[in-house]
């Protein structure tokens, strides 16, 4: 029998955790579904039989979709990262996530229509603003400070003193 990792996140929906589990499969690389569990008995937010819990995996990390009542909700105090290398890339996860029912907001933050939030973020990002050229990372932050889905031109414009959009 093959071990358990020694962490699994835990996140919780209300009743579509199958769901969210087959988007975020179809949406990253290296990441699946795995076993769907059923009820064993009544819960509190569903009946025997139901969908209680989906195992998935998300770019490599263990997850564990729990179905549960509208109890508990998800907010920006927890986010996936995910670190980008292209534009075309950036865009694609960006357009998948905000493009299902999920909204955008600042600095290349986004939520998935479940209310999870994702920061979709370049890796010039992070090397920009924590380059130890520090004018340069400030330039680069105050750039992304205007964006909501992070342009890499715009920010690689930034970093060499360029106006914003100037590539």
């Amino acid at each position: 029998m093959m071990s358990k990792p020694p962490l699994t996140l835990c996140l919780w929906y209300e009743g579509d955790a199958e769901e969210a589990a087959s988007f975020y499969a179809e949406t990253f690389a290296d990441s699946h579904v795995g076993a769907v569990h059923r009820a064993p008995g009544d819960t509190p937010g569903g009946k025997e039989g139901d969908v209680l819990t989906v195992e998935f995996t998300l770019l490599g990390t263990p997850c564990l979709g729990l179905n549960g009542p509208p109890i508990f909700k998800h907010s920006e105090a927890f986010s996936f990262i995910v670190h980008t290398d292209t534009q075309e890339e950036t865009d694609r996860l960006w357009d998948a996530i905000v493009g299902n029912g999920g909204q955008e907001s600042m600095c290349g933050w986004c939520k998935d229509k479940w209310g999870v939030s994702w920061q979709i973020t370049p890796r010039v990002l992070i090397e920009a603003t924590t380059s130890s050229d520090k004018a340069a990372a400030k330039r680069a932050f105050e750039a992304m400070m205007t964006m909501k889905k992070i342009d890499i031109a715009a920010i690689e414009a930034a970093v060499r003193g360029e106006a914003v959009g100037a590539a």
